[in-house]
């Protein structure tokens, strides 16, 4: 698994050298899209790269703290415009026509009836809690666009609850990376593993109800 990781890893270290910070809101932007690119694989390498040896910005080299705040920027940025993309779609479109050829472009009938459950049982609220959670966290702007829910405050806590979510990474990225360097792998693993616990809970606790019950009323 290493000697296949190692060499993406290589790549997309050498690629945050080119890009910058730019580069990771795109790729968050892509994230909060129909794309599945997990922001797991995304932030926590830059979080490292910017906290040891600083990623280029404008022709300036950002690290340490600095680096972490505008990488927190980036992901929160990033992460809305993909948002924004989903939230106008789902509202120009409509709901007939997300259902009728959602499929096509990664969204199924039963996922958008999820998102749609989870939208209706939390809110507002729902769309900064969907920030910090798989799957549902690119589906919701589909809700949000489709009842017309304000776009201010829809980007309001999308940008907030993508800002939490991307510290929460950065922090993360930090941590591993210091003791990958460190040679303390164990301490890896338990951060790993602390992380997936803490996220999969989350994610049945939260999600994985709403989905299963958008299913079976389907």
């Amino acid at each position: 698994m290493t000697e296949l990781l190692q060499p993406l890893l290589d790549w997309y270290l050498r690629s945050l050298e080119a890009g910058g910070y730019p580069l990771v809101a795109l790729l968050m932007a892509i994230e909060s899209s129909i794309v599945p690119l997990p922001s797991e694989v995304v932030v926590p390498p830059a979080a490292h790269l910017a906290w040891t040896s600083g990623i280029p910005f404008l022709g300036v080299r950002l690290g340490g703290w600095t680096g972490q705040i505008t990488l927190v920027i980036a992901g929160a940025v990033g992460s809305w415009i993909g948002a924004t993309a989903m939230y106008w779609f789902s509202r120009i479109a409509g709901r007939p026509l997300v259902m009728r050829y959602g499929k096509y472009v990664f969204i199924s009938p039963h996922k958008v009836e999820g998102a749609e459950r989870w939208a209706e049982t939390y809110g507002p609220f729902g769309i900064f809690a969907s920030r910090l959670l798989p799957v549902v966290r690119h589906l919701i702007g589909i809700p949000a666009g489709i009842v017309r829910m304000s776009y201010l405050s829809f980007s309001i806590y999308t940008l907030v609850g993508s800002a939490l979510w991307s510290a929460v990474l950065c922090y993360l990225g930090v941590q591993v990376g210091a003791d990958i360097s460190k040679g303390e792998m164990h301490r890896v693993t338990l951060w790993l593993a602390g992380f997936l616990v803490v996220v999969g809970a989350l994610y049945y606790l939260f999600v994985h109800r709403h989905m299963k019950a958008a299913r079976e009323a389907s």
